[in-house]
């Protein structure tokens, strides 16, 4: 069980839609929750989330719209 602190950001939010957060600890990990239930987030390293991002900002999730 993980018992770093996380700290989150503002949620990200779509209208009508549910609100994402994501956090990152001082290890290294990276987080991402649905904003309400931080407890059931997926970790993964801060590389890993970089790389997301990155490629959502590519329009390599476009056709998820």
């Amino acid at each position: 069980m993980d018992h770093n602190t996380i700290t989150w950001e503002e949620p990200f939010c779509g209208e009508g839609a549910s609100c994402f957060r994501l956090g990152t600890d001082d290890t290294g990990n990276a987080y991402i929750a649905i904003a309400g239930a931080e407890e059931h987030h997926l970790t993964d390293s801060r590389e890993a989330l970089r790389t997301l991002i990155l490629d959502i900002k590519a329009g390599k999730a476009d056709h998820l719209l």
